[in-house]
């Protein structure tokens, strides 16, 4: 007789059914895992081997074979554990083979019987809720998985043992709840920051509408600072947002305790990060800090020490809103709609920009040129405010803090981002939640501008060399303005402002 349990394979995000059969007959006393697993599959067998003696269970003295079906499906990671167990305990008869028969199953299981936590439980959940399935997960994991559906059938046993006396009856589980993760109290806040008022008034505009933001400024000048403070400026995730970002990190094993939060990501990598840790990659393909940040922020601090590869890898999701990692056996693809925050020295000394200093070693603007190389064209003209942040004079940090705090900023942002939505709602685009990721005809639908704007605009487009690229995002930039001033027609007086933050761009290039 072949047992059959129902669990998962991971393929990106998505949870794809796997056929767990056992099958126990006489021959060869062998234990023998098949269906294309990786070497976690393989040393399932052992860890399954101690958890059913732990538990009082040993494993007959005949030949168990357990197929992994499809067998042409790569099966990764360790939470095939728990299903293969249940198998062999039902082929066995210590738990009955029906009570097993409508749930999806995954878990770790550790020597002493114990189910220890897996990553993608709650992708596992919405393909069980799909497939008409109830979820057996271990106990940590419990509460995301409630997120799937209110009405999934859920168990999340903390031990074997503890399973198999509930599908008996002798003890009843309790159905997990569904929590959100309570974030500290003490999280940064736009009050402290003194001074730099022009770039406070860029990071509310890169807030209200999503769009890309470089900072350009010598050290100590607070650009760590003003990007740290950007989440709480943020308006929350929306159910659909929190559910796409809930998945890709529980996929990634990053849900901590199984709670999800409704705070944006923010991912902040360090300027040794490879190519593979920021889009991607390695030999599972597991998502990168691209896919991380999705419907958040990645903030990328000492933008010129990345490796030029890296930061040129980034060009296509910035574009796209996804990031595809091909295989010679599959392709993946992880959702990658993030925001771009980016601080950077003028210089390797920090100071070229500062009046009255002269390098020592070479003319100040070659020792720009030279530290600022790694950054493309390209990726530069993807980011719609170039922002330049002077160093804070003394007499502003014996200033009180000032009265305008991170509350009332994201009071702003929140507003803005509603008109955004109501805008995007009329016209049927409910997938656009932010000016950012319109589309160009869109875009040009929405901020039509008047004759005065049209005329600034096109005289600014040959004195600024906008691409086709930067037009739009200009655009896009005007219309996020006029929507923190309620929503109105595009003027020239938002179309300025657009346009400002794209001089700093002009002067690299003039300068190349």
């Amino acid at each position: 007789m072949v047992v059959r349990i129902a669990t998962v394979a991971f393929e990106g995000i998505e949870a794809r059914p796997v056929d767990v059969q056992v099958q126990i007959a006489n021959g060869n006393v062998v234990f023998a895992v098949v269906g294309l697993g990786d070497k976690a599959v393989a040393e399932s067998r052992e860890r399954v081997r101690a958890a059913l003696n732990a538990s009082g269970l040993a494993l007959p003295a005949k030949r168990i074979t357990v197929n992994l079906a499809p067998a042409d499906l790569p099966k990764e990671g360790s939470h095939y554990d728990l299903p293969i167990a249940l198998g062999i305990m039902a082929a066995i008869g210590a738990l009955p083979a029906d009570a097993l028969a409508d749930y999806t199953i995954l878990g770790e299981l550790a020597l002493d019987g114990t189910i220890t936590p897996v990553a993608g439980v709650l992708a596992a959940a919405l393909a069980a809720n799909a497939r008409g399935h109830g979820l057996i997960c271990p106990r940590e994991c419990g509460p995301e998985a409630a997120w799937a559906a209110r009405d999934l059938p859920i168990i999340a046993p903390t031990s074997l043992i503890q399973l198999v006396n509930h599908c008996k009856g002798t003890q009843v589980l309790q159905r997990p709840f569904a929590a959100l993760r309570k974030e500290p109290s003490d999280q940064p806040d736009l009050r402290e920051i003194k001074g730099q008022e022009t770039a406070k008034r860029a990071l509310e505009i890169a807030a209200a509408g999503g769009h890309n933001l470089l900072f350009n400024g010598p050290p100590g000048a607070g650009k760590s600072m003003l990007a740290a403070r950007l989440p709480s400026i943020l308006p929350p995730l929306n159910p659909r947002e929190l559910l796409e970002v809930s998945l890709i990190h529980s996929v990634a094993g990053d849900l901590a305790g199984g709670t999800l939060t409704d705070r944006r990501p923010f991912r902040a990598p360090h300027h040794s990060a490879s190519m593979a840790a920021l889009v991607g990659g390695g030999v599972r393909a597991r998502p990168g800090e691209v896919a991380l940040a999705h419907h958040g922020v990645l903030f990328l601090d000492e933008l010129p020490e990345f490796q030029a590869s890296v930061l040129d890898s980034l060009r296509q999701p910035i574009e796209t809103g996804e990031v595809a990692i091909a295989r010679a056996n599959h392709r993946i693809t992880y959702p990658a709609r993030f925001q771009l925050i980016a601080a950077m020295n003028p210089c390797r000394c920090g100071h070229a920009m500062d009046p009255g200093f002269a390098c020592a070693r070479q003319p100040n603007a070659r020792c720009m040129a030279q530290y600022q190389a790694k950054l493309s064209g390209p990726l530069l003209d993807r980011i719609d405010l170039h922002v330049e942040v002077a160093a804070v004079a003394a007499a502003d940090l014996l200033l009180p803090a000032p009265a305008e705090g991170s509350a009332e900023v994201a009071a702003r942002v929140a507003e803005a981002r509603a008109i955004q939505r109501r805008r995007y709602d009329a016209l049927d685009l409910p997938q656009i939640g932010s000016n950012a990721a319109a589309p160009a005809k869109i875009i040009e639908q929405v901020a039509s501008l008047d004759s005065g704007g049209l005329s600034l605009l096109r005289e600014a487009s040959d004195r600024l060399h906008l691409s086709a690229r930067g037009f739009h995002r200009v655009l896009k930039l005007a219309r996020t303005i006029a929507d923190l001033k309620g929503g109105g027609s595009v003027t020239a007086a938002h179309l300025a402002e657009a346009l400002s933050y794209r001089g700093d761009l002009a002067q690299r290039r003039t300068a190349a």
